[in-house]
């Protein structure tokens, strides 16, 4: 997300922060009637901005609350692409973000058994919703990846 608040002329503290905390009550209210709305109400009596509250509560397509500022678009541009991509990488023999391309994701989105979880509408709703294109939005989260990579674990194998 802090990448993307660069790309988007965003505050990049808020915008990371914005990343961080969006799944933050998932494992313990994975259900959607709960999440993100549970977090939301914990978010909102911490003090949070109401700018990422509801940014969080616009990530979840069933919560009602419109994706109206780039922040929020970019959240839920980005939230099943990252999981999706972190799966391309980890079936790669290398494991490595270093050595994954924009197509082998897209030929992995097609295959619906794989990491069958992630929605792909909603990877494709939100790259819509940014008026991007597919293929440089891959590359532009990928890129994302990898200058953290050994952070995340993605570095791979030797």
């Amino acid at each position: 997300m802090r990448k993307m608040a660069e790309k988007y002329n965003g505050d990049t503290d808020t915008w990371g922060l914005t990343g961080l905390l969006h799944d933050f009550d998932y494992e313990m209210y994975p259900t959607p009637e709960e999440h993100p709305f549970k977090g939301n109400e914990i978010l909102k009596e911490q003090g949070y901005p109401e700018s990422i509250c509801n940014a969080i509560m616009g990530h979840a397509t069933y919560s009602g609350v419109p994706r109206d500022t780039d922040m929020a678009k970019a959240l839920f541009a980005v939230d099943e692409l990252t999981g999706f991509i972190f799966a391309v990488t980890y079936v790669r023999p290398s494991k490595s973000i270093l050595e994954v391309q924009p197509k082998s994701v897209k030929k992995k989105l097609k295959q619906r058994s794989f990491a069958a979880s992630v929605s792909r509408d909603d990877i494709f709703q939100g790259i819509d919703e940014l008026n991007v294109d597919v293929t440089e939005h891959i590359q532009f989260v990928i890129d994302a990846l990898k200058e953290k990579a050994e952070e995340l674990g993605l570095k791979g194998v030797n």
